[in-house]
């Protein structure tokens, strides 16, 4: 009888051992199961489907703190572009103006009106020069605010009978302000200062 006793204790240690260890398995199967369901969450939401022209495309989200350089690379080929692209017409001439002094300060806006009153965008205008310019290289450094940045390029003025070329070398910093139509990237550029601008060749037509 002792004997019979002591193995219903010892099945019952096994059982209760047995279901201690089923309820941990299933414990872990389901946190297991919850945290996948989060992560695939998560990963799904960091897929962004664009409609264009009837076709759904993937892009991908990310933070703002990852994409800051590429953001201020951007912003930065965008002043310039606007400031330093003109063709002899004055609406166009002042429509990239407009555009470019939403992305700096006044001290860009100083520059610009400087050029103004010496003449600079008349001349353009009388002449026919169309003025572009290549981006040649743009560096950022990120490890301080207000972020400071070098910009390299070169300007080509075209004229009727010829095609000069100049180096373009500037500088300034870029802070964070509030994103809008006007500036998409969310920054200003501040102390814009043009640091080399000359004549590096002419070429006949």
């Amino acid at each position: 009888m002792f004997q019979q006793l002591k193995n219903i204790d010892t099945a019952f240690k096994h059982i209760k051992t047995f279901s201690i260890a089923l309820i941990a398995a299933c414990a872990a199967i389901c946190a297991f199961t919850v945290y996948k369901s989060y992560q695939f969450v998560h990963e799904g939401q960091q897929h962004i489907y664009i409609l264009a022209n009837g076709k759904a495309l993937e892009a991908f989200s990310a933070g703002r703190k990852e994409n800051i350089p590429v953001e201020l690379r951007d912003h930065i080929s965008m002043f310039h572009y606007y400031f330093f692209t003109l063709d002899p017409d004055e609406k166009v001439i002042e429509g990239n103006m407009n555009k470019a002094l939403y992305l700096a300060d006044n001290s860009a806006e100083k520059i610009y009106s400087d050029l103004k009153e010496q003449g600079y965008y008349a001349n353009l205008i009388s002449g026919n020069i169309s003025q572009q310019l290549t981006i040649d290289s743009i560096r950022v450094d990120i490890n301080q605010y207000p972020y400071y940045f070098h910009f390299y390029g070169t300007e080509k003025l075209v004229r009727a009978t010829s095609i000069v070329t100049r180096s373009l070398v500037t500088e300034g910093y870029l802070r964070d302000v509030e994103r809008s139509d006007n500036d998409p990237h969310g920054f200003l550029i501040e102390r814009w200062s043009i640091i080399e601008n000359r004549d590096l060749k002419t070429e006949n037509r």
